[in-house]
């Protein structure tokens, strides 16, 4: 089964909106697929280190560029 990609935008938004999209994608996505989410929250971080520790997906990757956060989750 090959690997999907999902993107989710979910800058401008404030906790706990960004987790919450997250949460309802990832229930979308089969074990493997990876979510690339930007959001502008800082708190973002914090909430999907936790998201992902605590429900076994994998943190692939946590970039700041401008302000914007790019992250990469594998669903576990």
């Amino acid at each position: 089964m090959d690997q999907v990609e999902y993107s989710l935008d979910a800058t401008g938004l404030v906790c706990p909106e960004p987790l919450m999209l997250v949460r309802n994608k990832v229930r979308e996505m089969r074990t493997g697929d990876v979510l690339n989410v930007t959001a502008t929250d800082p708190s973002t971080q914090r909430d999907l280190t936790n998201f992902c520790r605590f429900m076994g997906h994998q943190m692939l990757s946590h970039e700041l560029t401008d302000g914007i956060h790019h992250y990469r989750l594998r669903k576990g």
